[in-house]
């Protein structure tokens, strides 16, 4: 019996996210300072700045999870801080631990925990696991899911984002646990969904291979502001990496267009 496929949902023309004067503050220090960018969807974003930039930072006060200080449109529209945001917006975290006997497939669900009731609709339950299926994840679907690797486990709460059908999707270093091969199959999965439901997806990322990969932006943080953005070809200089990471790299072009970065020598002390 072939698997189930995951229902294309009908949705609106790409999203467009406007953040405007954006100030986060945490532990009475400023974090982020008067930021302001815009993002589309259609397409992955990558969010890159050395530790400490305050990527962690904006993608939590997008989420809801910090206060913050500054204006959201979403396609044009204000959107406040709040429960409307929540909704709209899908966050997963790096830190991908958990505890709990809830299975993997019941884990996907509460994704679309507004659907939910005493009984689960199949078509619902149906959804969660083409959407479990996708990342070759069926085999665990009756797991529990602390008995999971953290790699499993941060598959399992990206499916849960997604199963979510958020029109933003905020992702904390998706591919910090996995190895090599989930890394590619995950980014290929969100900038397909991206693609295809026109939802914006901006994840923070240290690998600038990955950036340059699969990215179809990037935005580049230091000191609480955006210090660069646009095309990863077009961004991504060797002069811009040694500002941004202090590091010496060599770029080179594949005949397929990717921007290859190799990292030479890091710059100066430890800080």
């Amino acid at each position: 019996m072939p698997a189930p496929t995951i229902p294309a949902p009908a949705m609106p023309e790409p999203a467009m996210l406007q953040i405007e004067n954006l100030h986060v503050t945490r532990a009475g220090k400023p974090i982020l300072n008067d930021l302001s960018l815009g993002l589309r969807g259609g397409e992955l974003t990558a969010l890159l700045g050395p530790n400490g930039c305050g990527k962690t930072t904006l993608l939590q006060a997008l989420a809801g999870i910090l206060p913050a200080r500054g204006t959201l449109r979403l396609d044009g529209a204000a959107l406040p801080w709040g429960r409307e945001q929540r909704r709209l917006f899908a966050y997963m975290p790096q830190d991908a631990g958990a505890v709990s006997t809830l299975s993997v497939i019941e884990t996907v669900l509460l994704g679309r925990l507004s659907a939910l009731g005493l009984r689960v609709p199949r078509p619902l339950v149906d959804e969660a696991a083409a959407m479990l299926d996708s990342f070759g994840l069926m085999p665990l679907a009756a797991r529990d899911l602390g008995a999971l690797s953290g790699g499993q486990r941060q598959m399992v709460f990206l499916a849960q984002a997604l199963f979510a059908r958020p029109r933003v999707l905020l992702l904390d270093e998706p591919t910090s646990a996995l190895d090599l091969r989930h890394q590619l199959i995950v980014l290929e999965h969100v900038r397909r969904l991206a693609r295809e439901r026109g939802i914006i997806a901006l994840a923070a990322l240290h690998d600038l291979g990955q950036a340059a990969r699969h990215a179809g932006r990037v935005i580049c943080l230091s000191d609480g502001g955006v210090l660069a953005q646009g095309a990863p070809a077009e961004v991504l200089s060797e002069d811009l990496l040694r500002r941004l990471y202090r590091v010496r790299v060599e770029l080179a072009c594949a005949p397929s267009g990717t921007l290859h970065i190799t990292p030479i020598a890091a710059e100066g002390r430890l800080r």
